[in-house]
C-alpha cells in the first residue's frame, strides 16, 4: 500500500471526484485511475461506485477513509518528528473567512513567511457549515474565523485571537436609507444579529443579499442601503470618511481552531505562536 495511492484516494473524496482530483494532485488522469484500481486490487473490495458523473464511495470506501486519512496524518507525523529541531518548512494550510483573508491577515502571513521561509503557506476559504470536518479531514490546518463572543465547538480547541465590534453604518454625507439593508450571505456568522436587527425594527426593511463584503462596502458609500460589518472591515473607509458608523450594535470575536485529535506539527506551532503574540 502506497501512500501516494491513499493521498490519492483522500484528495478523490475531498474534491469530489477522479477529474477533480487529478487537477489538484497534477496527475493525468489515468494515473489517478491506476492508483485507485491498484489500492482495490490490494483490498480485494471496491472503493467508489462510478455511476455516470457522479463518484460515490462503497460502504469500503467509507470504512477505509478514517483508516487512510490516520495513515496519511501518522506519516506526516514521522516525519516532523525525524526533521524536529530544524525550522519549520513543508505545507501549512490555513482555512479563513473572507473578511479575514482580505483585511486582517496580510500583515501576519507577510510577517510569518519572512519568519518561516521554508513553509509553503495555502489558504482555503471556510465552508462555515462544514469547518469542523474540514479540521477532521485535515483540509485544513487550522481555521480562522469572526464568530459570536464565546463560540464553542466540542470537537475543536478554540481560541479567541481578539475582540471586535459589529457596525452598522451607511454612506458619508449619504441621506440614510435605513429601510435597505445590504446584507451577507446566510453562511456568515454575523448574519443572525442582522435578521434579529431586522425583526425588532418598527420600520419595514427590504434586503439585498450579495456574496462579497467588497460589494457591499461600495454600495453602501453610494448610498444603496445600510449594512452591519465588523469594525476592521470598514476601519479604513471610516478614517477616509467614506463611510459613517451609525453605531455599534455588538462585540464579535477573532478566533482559531483547530481538531482537537490533531498532532501540532511545528509548522502549526510556529503560527498560532504568532497569532497569539
Amino acid at each position: 500500500m502506497e501512500l501516494r495511492h491513499l493521498i490519492t484516494f483522500k484528495t478523490i473524496v475531498d474534491a469530489g471526484g477522479f477529474k477533480k482530483a487529478s487537477d489538484q494532485l497534477g496527475y493525468a488522469q489515468s494515473s489517478v485511475t491506476a492508483h485507485i484500481k491498484e489500492l482495490e486490487e490490494e483490498l480485494e473490495k471496491p472503493l467508489f461506485d462510478r455511476m455516470g458523473r457522479k463518484t460515490i464511495l462503497t460502504q469500503a470506501g467509507h470504512d477505509f477513509y478514517p483508516y487512510a486519512l490516520e495513515i496519511i496524518e501518522l506519516y506526516a507525523k514521522s516525519k516532523a518528528v525525524v526533521s524536529e529541531g530544524e525550522e519549520p518548512s513543508g505545507r501549512l494550510t490555513i482555512g479563513a473567512s473572507e473578511s479575514l483573508m482580505v483585511h486582517w491577515l496580510p500583515d501576519l502571513l507577510m510577517e510569518f513567511t519572512e519568519k518561516y521561509p521554508k513553509v509553503e503557506l495555502v489558504l482555503k476559504s471556510l465552508q462555515y457549515e462544514n469547518i469542523t470536518a474540514q479540521l477532521k479531514s485535515g483540509d485544513i490546518d487550522i481555521a480562522i474565523l469572526v464568530e459570536l463572543p464565546d463560540w464553542q465547538v466540542s470537537e475543536l480547541h478554540i481560541n479567541q485571537i481578539s475582540e471586535e465590534s459589529l457596525s452598522l453604518i451607511k454612506g458619508k454625507n449619504k441621506r440614510e436609507k435605513p429601510e435597505r439593508m445590504l446584507i451577507t450571505e446566510y453562511q456568515c456568522s454575523w448574519r443572525p444579529i442582522i435578521e434579529d436587527y431586522i425583526k425588532k425594527t418598527d420600520t419595514a426593511i427590504s434586503k439585498i443579499e450579495l456574496p462579497s463584503l467588497e460589494a457591499i462596502k461600495k454600495l453602501v458609500i453610494c448610498g444603496l442601503g445600510v449594512s452591519m460589518l465588523p469594525y476592521f472591515v470598514v476601519k479604513e473607509e471610516l478614517h477616509n470618511d467614506q463611510l459613517e458608523e451609525i453605531k455599534s450594535i455588538c462585540p464579535l470575536g477573532i478566533y482559531s481552531a483547530i481538531n482537537k485529535d490533531k498532532w501540532l506539527s511545528k509548522n502549526m506551532k510556529a503560527f498560532l505562536h504568532l497569532l497569539n503574540s
